[in-house]
């Protein structure tokens, strides 16, 4: 399926109703294709455009600027290898090689089962832990050839599903804000005072 479902089209609805302007929901609702897809489709492009009031071209401007975003067919698992500085001083472009021979792809390809889609990538902010690498944005910290071996066994048996969901779903948890708890989604045009969380100041009494 390349639009969102009814069942997501009803989610997208309530994230665009957290926000002043329906645009601003825009990430959000990528993220949400990309999990209901594994990537962001055309279609799924063309859809969030109408639900917003933006262009497809808008879409895919904004979502092209953010790595996690797909925009072809990946694996159910999508492993970086952190390549940058701290993490090449320690291994990670060997790191990588031995990844390519575990899974009998070059960086950048999708194993033929269409299991695991292996990438090199920029810092991941964990310099201290390196070599470093992340599994659907899951780290994994000071991996060895050893390590990446296992995680790989692993993730074909099955037995990482619980810590790693598929590609595309960035928590198992998805997020409500009760109606008593919103801030309310205001237009800017139609803001009169400063914040609802912020009281009033007291006017001084005059003598």
């Amino acid at each position: 399926m390349s639009r969102l479902s009814d069942h997501n089209v009803v989610l997208a609805k309530e994230i665009i109703s957290r926000y002043p302007k329906q645009k601003s929901a825009l990430i959000p609702l990528v993220h949400l294709s990309q999990e209901q897809n594994g990537y962001v489709t055309d279609d799924a492009m063309r859809h969030i455009a109408e639900l917003v009031n933006v262009t497809p071209a808008e879409v895919l401007g904004t979502a092209s600027f953010y790595e996690m975003f797909k925009f072809e067919p990946v694996g159910k698992y999508v492993v970086n290898v952190c390549t940058t500085l701290s993490c090449a001083l320690l291994g990670a472009g060997e790191l990588l090689h031995h990844a390519e021979e575990k899974l009998g792809v070059k960086a950048g390809g999708t194993t033929a089962d269409g299991l695991i889609t292996l990438e090199p990538a920029e810092c991941q902010a964990a310099c201290t832990e390196a070599p470093c690498l992340q599994v659907n944005y899951r780290h994994k910290y000071r991996v060895t050839h050893a390590d990446f071996d296992e995680m790989i066994d692993d993730l074909r048996a099955g037995k990482l599903d619980g810590e790693v969901p598929p590609h595309g779903t960035l928590g198992t948890q998805r997020q409500h804000i009760p109606d008593d708890k919103g801030v309310g989604a205001v237009h800017p045009n139609d803001v009169t005072g400063g914040p609802a969380w912020i009281p009033a100041p007291v006017p001084e009494e005059s003598n």
